[in-house]
């Protein structure tokens, strides 16, 4: 896995990765799942739909859906994982809470405390899903489930370190071409310790056969979630959307494009037609409009720029591959 604090691959990840190339070319058709990611990238290029489902409220469970709020996450992305169960999510707890302590008994700094025992808890989020194909997600947990000695005994065990695994509106022509013996899970959220993340994502690596990735958010797709998230009505959220343009001089400089939310939309509803789908003209056309707004008061061209943050009511984006989610009070927008 590439660890968070150097993007590095470890020897045993590179292992790993040579494992999981040879395999997956013996086990399905060569090229086929790169086939079926290319053309759904093409789609992707020119237009995109708007998910039409059931706001997630009223799908996942209140106590979980409260463990993904206010929040950073930090993605990665992962390759289908061999011979993954959902039945055996107990097993794969205390596997992956002894591959720790073990790890821990080499001296290997955890960063919560070299006192306490950790314990890894596997679970379903099953409320996380687009349309009905979708693989269900999982959620992991680490807790700190031994106390120090002064500790009362009523204290709540503190979780130190979760992630999750997730499918939503995972495209048809990749779960058609993937055998029964894969799940694709293709995105991983992480909010903790990055040693922790680092043996969790070797556990997995070891385990089913796949790959980690960090799966940074370009300028282009920015613009997308910028667009597709103004639609989004949430009670109590924040009243402006902001915008994060990088300037390519040195010293870095960074500009905020702060819009009144209720303008954005207005902005956004002359431009947006379409019910079903957003377009590459649409999200270009509003960013058009933005940067001549821009230009007129400060003499700025945005247009020279790069875009690296977007906020949003209900969540914000970073480049760097950091979303935080503010509420989960819409219709699940399955843009990353």
């Amino acid at each position: 896995m590439q660890t968070p604090t150097d993007g590095v691959l470890t020897p045993r990840s590179r292992s790993s990765a040579r494992r999981s190339s040879r395999f997956h070319s013996s086990r399905y058709p060569p090229g086929s799942l790169t086939s079926a990611r290319r053309r759904s990238a093409l789609r992707s290029l020119s237009k995109r739909k708007i998910p039409q489902c059931t706001p997630l409220e009223q799908t996942l469970d209140p106590a979980q859906a409260a463990l993904l709020l206010q929040k950073q996450w930090t993605l990665y992305s992962v390759t289908p994982m061999y011979n993954f169960s959902y039945t055996r999510l107990k097993e794969y707890s205390k596997h992956l809470s002894a591959h720790i302590a073990a790890e821990k008994q080499k001296g290997l700094a955890i960063e919560v405390g070299s006192e306490l025992n950790l314990n890894a808890k596997f679970s379903c989020l099953p409320g996380l899903k687009g349309k009905d194909r979708d693989p269900l997600a999982v959620l992991i947990q680490h807790k700190i489930s031994s106390k120090p000695p002064l500790t009362k005994a009523s204290t709540e065990d503190r979780i130190v370190w979760t992630g999750w695994f997730c499918g939503t509106y995972t495209e048809d022509d990749l779960l058609e071409v993937l055998p029964e013996t894969f799940t694709l899970l293709p995105l991983f959220l992480y909010n903790g310790s990055e040693a922790l993340t680092a043996i969790v994502g070797t556990w997995f690596q070891r385990n089913f056969d796949c790959c980690f990735g960090k799966l940074m958010i370009s300028s282009q797709d920015l613009t997308w979630l910028a667009a597709m998230w103004t639609g989004y009505d949430v009670s109590g959220s924040v009243s402006a959307t902001e915008l994060v343009f990088s300037v390519p001089i040195e010293p870095r400089m960074d500009i905020s494009y702060t819009i009144h939310t209720e303008d954005f939309k207005t902005l956004w509803n002359d431009i947006h037609k379409s019910k079903d789908e957003v377009t590459l003209e649409e999200v270009d056309n509003l960013f058009q409009c933005l940067y001549s707004h821009f230009f007129r008061h400060f003499r700025i061209h945005l247009s020279a720029t790069q875009l690296v943050k977007v906020t949003a009511s209900v969540v914000s984006a970073h480049c760097e591959g950091k979303v935080k989610v503010s509420d989960l009070q819409f219709r699940n927008p399955a843009l990353l």
